[in-house]
């Protein structure tokens, strides 16, 4: 079962954020991928960029600044999830919620 996080984002900056993964799957035979969406139907999303590192059994999800810039401020919903290499593949959610983006005064 996938944790539950709110998150809070300043639109505008770079954000990085740590998950702690709790998984008996092979991280050295995994990827991950995570998005951001308005509600859970909608057809667009902003990808997380992530990586694991399997040496500490976590890892680092990140939205750069020109992501957050994208994004209206309000509410969303995101998760992100493992998957493994194999045939067939494992899928296996490790985190989810909602984030908040915080509107931005200062611009370029």
């Amino acid at each position: 079962m996938a944790v539950y996080k709110t998150l809070i984002i300043d639109q505008g900056s770079d954000f990085t954020f740590l998950v702690d993964l709790n998984t008996s799957l092979d991280l050295n035979n995994c990827v991950a991928r995570g998005q951001v969406k308005k509600t859970y139907t909608s057809s667009t999303a902003t990808d997380f960029y992530i990586s694991i590192d399997v040496n500490n059994n976590d890892l680092s999800a990140t939205l750069s600044a020109l992501q957050t810039s994208a994004l209206k401020a309000g509410r969303y919903v995101y998760d992100i999830e493992l998957v493994s290499n194999d045939s067939p593949a494992i899928v296996q959610r490790v985190i989810e919620g909602q984030i908040d983006i915080t509107p931005r005064v200062t611009t370029g």
